[in-house]
């Protein structure tokens, strides 16, 4: 894995990055399924940052279909729930495959339950092959167990590509101490140690992605995904956002 680099050719302080948006993002004002307009304002970030010189992977969670720790909680058994999640982030990342399409840009789904008919197989060569090639790549089905979230598919997948930022997109432009909705005097943070976001439990990602994403040394930013323009400022070394890494 290369760290971040600026070159004359490119504007992004990063090489390969990698963005996980929760599909309840996709929703909008939306109680459930998907905001066309949201899923076109997210595509044009994505096309933004791609043209800045970046390779782009997405994770796109399936909550606003499927969430399957609820209805395992309602009496669906745990894994069969989890396997119902997994096919909702498929159609979540169909959806922004047809969106990123339409702007311009050439994508590719891979799912990690193999669904030949609709998307490739996740084959990890293949995918770095594709963003070489200035594709975007959108990783489906979590890691393809029950019992994984997509927080910890991202961590993974970005591991794996050997991505230098691992992004995650959320309703507030950082991490804070307490609900920024709820407690208008919380704290937002500038920078966090992963160890910090364990210790204090600040509920920015899972405990095994933030581990993950620790071992393999891969930088997490937590940004607003509803500010439009605020991944490829961040993509760029620029914007707010609070940035995860080892040490302050």
């Amino acid at each position: 894995m290369t760290g971040p680099s600026e070159t004359p050719a490119t504007r992004a302080r990063y090489r390969r990055v990698l963005l996980k948006i929760s599909g309840e993002a996709l929703m909008g004002d939306r109680g459930y399924g998907l905001d066309p307009d949201v899923v076109a304002r997210v595509a044009r970030d994505v096309r933004s940052v791609r043209d800045t010189g970046a390779e782009v992977c997405l994770v796109i969670g399936g909550g606003n279909i499927f969430r399957g720790i609820s209805s395992a909680a309602a009496g669906i058994e745990r894994a069969t729930a989890d396997y119902m999640g997994m096919l909702a982030t498929v159609m979540n990342s169909l959806a922004m495959q047809s969106a990123l399409e339409a702007v311009g840009v050439h994508t590719r789904v891979q799912s990690a339950i193999p669904m030949s008919s609709v998307c490739e197989p996740y084959i990890r060569r293949r995918a770095v092959r594709h963003m070489e090639k200035g594709r975007v790549v959108i990783f489906a089905a979590g890691t393809g167990n029950p019992f994984f979230t997509t927080d910890t598919a991202a961590a993974l997948r970005a591991s794996e590509m050997g991505c230098d930022l691992l992004l995650k997109g959320t309703k507030v432009d950082g991490v804070y101490d307490s609900d920024p909705v709820k407690n208008p005097a919380a704290l937002r943070y500038e920078r966090l140690a992963y160890l910090e976001v364990l210790s204090n439990d600040l509920q920015v990602m899972d405990a095994s992605a933030i581990s993950l994403a620790r071992e393999n040394k891969i930088p997490i930013a937590v940004f607003s995904i509803h500010t439009e323009g605020a991944f490829a400022e961040v993509v760029e070394g620029r914007g707010r956002f609070t940035l995860i890494t080892e040490e302050v």
